[in-house]
């Protein structure tokens, strides 16, 4: 469950202050500045994942600075990627320097000094922060060093994996029940390793079963996004991803189910969602099929039938009509 604190309760004054205890305490030591620090807002939320946390941040305009004073003080021994969802910020480590905007990640090392300023333009900027240990990344360190203050973009490959999975925490994360929070920490480590060697070129010393792991949830993701195109086929995704059909289908073997049998699950997943939509209630039903990516209204319905044990337009009926509210 995420754990939510908030200045807005607080006397304006106040405001500042406890923002800047709580962000030492909860990420960082560090000294934080703000141009008006009287009108100061800002929230957080912090969703702890077994040896990770991942923390969401909203803030009025501000600086951080990372002294050696600081880090002798107290330093977590952690690395932190960021990834920026509003607003802009800039970094400053290790000599580099980099500007980052929205959907854009920045690796940082709590162990080094830094200097980084987080600006908005009307409503408050907001930063998702992963907290690694720094054993957990099965990366060199100098090859980590590499990547301290540089912005990586979130919008392709690995990166664009990376990112979806973050806001997709962010939104649920709260659903999960620790024992559940604690693997989805293993999944960000994989693909927070993931997307760091691959932006290293680095990916070779990655250990085998990560590179599976993040390879797996590449292709998950592009299974989603294409879910709509008919032509979608283990073919099409092992040509996507450089690969053979006959790797694909090893891949495959400890997902309990084949890319064939993954993409049908999840179309038809799709398409019970739609049909249980109010305000699709008119759209015709093998439009929402074709939607998805059924070649054919026999082929659908046979399919849906077999998943759910009614046909769609039952499902739909039965729905809208009282007979089970269970179904909406």
């Amino acid at each position: 469950m995420w754990s939510v604190v908030s200045s807005g309760d607080l006397p304006d004054g106040e405001r500042f202050e406890w923002f800047a205890d709580m962000i030492s305490r909860e990420v960082m030591p560090t000294r934080l500045t703000s141009e008006r620090p009287a009108e100061f807002t800002a929230d957080a939320a912090l969703l702890d994942l077994g040896e990770l946390q991942v923390s969401e941040v909203a803030y009025a305009p501000l600086r951080s600075q990372r002294t050696p004073a600081l880090i002798r003080r107290g330093d977590p021994e952690q690395y932190q990627l960021g990834l920026v969802t509003k607003g802009a910020m800039t970094l400053v480590q290790h000599g580099n320097s980099c500007e980052a905007e929205v959907g854009d990640l920045v690796f940082w090392d709590t162990s080094r000094p830094s200097d980084a300023r987080y600006v908005s333009d009307g409503d408050p900027g907001q930063l998702v922060i992963l907290q690694l240990p720094r054993d957990v990344l099965p990366l060199p360190a100098k090859r980590l060093d590499s990547l301290l203050a540089r912005r990586m973009p979130g919008g392709s490959g690995v990166g664009a994996v990376l990112v979806a999975f973050l806001r997709s925490l962010v939104a649920h994360g709260g659903e999960c029940a620790p024992d559940e929070l604690r693997r989805i920490g293993s999944t960000a480590v994989d693909l927070a390793a993931a997307c760091l060697a691959q932006h290293t070129d680095a990916e070779e010393q990655l250990p085998a079963e990560v590179r599976a792991r993040a390879l797996i949830r590449r292709i998950h993701a592009f299974i989603e996004y294409n879910l709509g195109d008919p032509e979608l086929s283990p073919v099409a995704v092992a040509a996507h991803h450089n690969m053979s059909v006959r790797a694909l289908h090893q891949l495959f073997r400890g997902e309990g189910e084949t890319v064939q049998a993954r993409v049908r699950r999840r179309r038809l997943e799709r398409c019970r969602a739609d049909l249980l939509r109010p305000e699709l209630l008119t759209y015709p039903v093998q439009a929402i099929a074709a939607r998805w990516g059924f070649s054919g209204p026999a082929v659908f319905s046979r399919s849906f039938r077999e998943a759910y044990g009614v046909s769609p337009t039952e499902l739909r009926a039965r729905a809208f009509t009282g007979e089970d509210s269970r179904l909406r």
